[in-house]
């Protein structure tokens, strides 16, 4: 969890399930002018950075609205998944949920007042190492090769094209369970499974971290992912068509899925001072420097 206060930095603490480290205050907030935000380890490094900014810029809640009090600025974010970051939102225990897929029907009813903000798209990219074989020979994967190298089918790369080394496929996944792997199931595998010997990663950067260290491994990574750890993963194209800004937007490049803020209603107050800021553009070109694309 990373909690972002005017006060120096007194201890380290560790979050849910991504190690973000924080900084606590030594005089806490009041609960009327601290917000939480808990939910998908994609988005939850954005709102981490957005939230350091507004915090640095604004130091107390009235310096960002007069009508606000002058309290210290408190912004508590923890990651855990998508689905955790909604179940958090049902139970009260966090003002918002970070959600990096599309929510239920049955989630949204589960939410008084649902309400929802759409702060950036992220897609999901078909990541190797470079040195990885299949990537020097062509740049690009259909739909078909995708399922049959992430069910299992194809257990071996020289299964994919006869001129590759006879060497173990590694597949990277994310935890079953999480909002990125339900976004590669509906969006490519269909009512295929993913092979059970799938590494299940529990996080997008350790998802990544897998790829990277291994040449004959290949996962799905963010787009986000991607843009940050330029010249050490790459990815195929899908069906003829690479991951830009430009194809997540127009829809052309089929595996996106949107970062999504979830909560009950409109809070007002402290909420709103922090929602402006993150649509407006400072908080756009965090969005984008992380890799992601904003969105109006």
């Amino acid at each position: 969890m990373k909690v972002f206060t005017k006060r120096a930095i007194l201890a380290a603490c560790v979050g849910a399930a991504m190690l973000i480290t924080v900084g606590c205050g030594s005089n806490q907030s009041s609960q009327s002018t601290q917000l939480t935000y808990n939910g998908s380890s994609t988005l939850a490094p954005v709102i981490s950075k957005i939230a350091t900014d507004f915090t640095e810029k604004n130091k107390t809640w009235n310096h960002a609205d007069s009508s606000l009090p002058d309290k210290d600025i408190t912004i508590y974010v923890s990651s855990g998944g998508s689905g955790t970051g909604i179940k958090a939102v049902i139970d009260g225990t966090a003002d918002f949920g970070l959600v990096a897929r599309e929510v239920k029907d049955s989630e949204k009813a589960k939410i008084k007042d649902y309400n929802e903000i759409k702060v950036g798209i992220d897609a999901l990219t078909i990541a190797v190492n470079p040195e990885n074989p299949l990537y020097a020979i062509k740049d690009n994967l259909t739909k078909e090769e995708i399922i049959k190298i992430f069910s299992g089918e194809y257990k071996t790369w020289n299964q994919v094209d006869p001129s590759l080394p006879n060497q173990e496929i590694i597949v990277v996944t994310r935890d079953l369970g999480g909002g990125a792997h339900e976004v590669f199931q509906q969006k490519i595998m269909g009512s295929v499974e993913v092979t059970k010997d799938a590494i299940q990663a529990p996080s997008m950067g350790a998802l990544v971290t897998k790829v990277k260290e291994n040449p004959y491994a290949i996962g799905y990574a963010s787009y986000g992912m991607l843009g940050q750890n330029k010249g050490q993963i790459v990815a195929f194209k899908v069906n003829g068509v690479a991951p830009t800004d430009e194809t997540i937007t127009d829809g052309s490049y089929m595996i996106q899925r949107p970062l999504l803020i979830v909560g009950k209603g409109n809070m007002g107050g402290v909420a709103d001072a922090f929602t402006k800021y993150l649509k407006s553009e400072e908080g756009r070109k965090v969005i984008h420097k992380m890799g992601f694309v904003p969105v109006n």
